[in-house]
């Protein structure tokens, strides 16, 4: 193994592609920066640095070096806040909680003020992903909320709710595209699409022809000169877009529906498709099911998802 203050050196001085940068960082000097990345090169066998001027850019071996040495410290610092979480005397507690982008920005940010005036002793660290199979090293979720019953082993799954999937636009939106209040007409108007790229992990896809599908109607029917069929696979953005006017989306109930509730959407058909043969999912590892926080999370989300 190479010296951990050389690599530590050689870690700053890459990020700040400074050698001076680096040594303020650390409290030590230019001098001892260079003397640590000239020890760290020699015991590699190859220079891991390109001179530029004042600044300093990594070669080839440099960065396939600080690609390794940067995730090393961060599992490092990771486990070290792990560890220091489970053996603190304090009386607050802390939980990791998993969930998709969509899902955090439309169910869990207006939900959480709630959690924390009746669980202040509780902080949350929310980390959103589409990929739940492949999360980055050293991220090991207390919870998970997802469209998977196994996430991975170790977990114990809790069934929540189905999906019921229906079109929203924005009350203004139908009054001026009257034709939206048939699904013939929906078929045929501007249509905001969410695209199955980047979401190879969920159960089932619903787009805009598979829902059409299920009524019976063929997408490709539209008209030739049709509106524009706007495509993302980000679904916030898509919720942003149906709020501000631009067409009609497809709303999953759990996400869009108190935005229904408020009156700041509307359906403008009561066609709707419910996935009666998939869930949601609550999963929680197993060695902490008797952890006082995970459980007072647990049952408070319950209560949310099944009111």
């Amino acid at each position: 193994m190479p010296s951990l203050r050389a690599v530590k050196a050689f870690v700053a001085a890459a990020r700040y592609q400074n050698f001076t940068r680096a040594a303020e960082a650390l409290c030590v000097t230019q001098a001892a920066i260079s003397r640590q990345v000239r020890e760290l090169e020699s015991y590699l066998g190859t220079p891991l640095f390109r001179r530029a001027g004042r600044s300093v850019e990594l070669t080839t071996a440099g960065s396939i070096f600080f690609d390794a040495a940067q995730l090393s410290f961060i599992n490092i610092a990771q486990a070290a806040g792990r560890i220091r979480q489970d053996h603190r005397t304090s009386a607050r507690r802390s939980l990791t909680l998993c969930c998709s982008p969509a899902f955090s920005a439309q169910w869990m940010s207006h939900r959480l003020p709630d959690f924390f005036s009746t669980h202040p002793d509780i902080d949350l660290n929310l980390v959103t992903t589409q990929n739940f199979l492949s999360l980055e090293p050293g991220a090991d979720p207390d919870i998970f909320v997802t469209k998977m019953s196994r996430v991975r082993d170790g977990y114990r799954s809790l069934p929540l709710f189905h999906d019921v999937i229906y079109p929203v636009c924005t009350p203004a939106f139908l009054e001026a595209h009257l034709e939206a209040g048939t699904i013939e007409g929906l078929r045929d108007g501007l249509l905001l699409n969410l695209s199955p790229y980047g979401r190879s992990q969920v159960a089932e896809h619903v787009d805009w022809g598979v829902w059409l599908a299920i009524h019976n109607l063929d997408i490709e029917d539209r008209p030739y000169d049709r509106p524009h069929y706007f495509n993302a696979n980000d679904y916030n953005l898509l919720i942003q877009m149906v709020l501000s006017g631009q067409g009609v989306a497809l709303g999953w109930d759990h996400l869009v529906g108190p935005l229904v509730e408020q009156g700041r959407l509307v359906r403008p058909v009561e066609q709707e498709v419910v996935l009666e043969e998939t869930r949601h999912y609550l999963a929680y590892r197993e060695d902490k099911a008797d952890d006082e926080a995970l459980i007072r999370f647990r049952d408070w989300f319950l209560t949310q998802a099944n009111p």
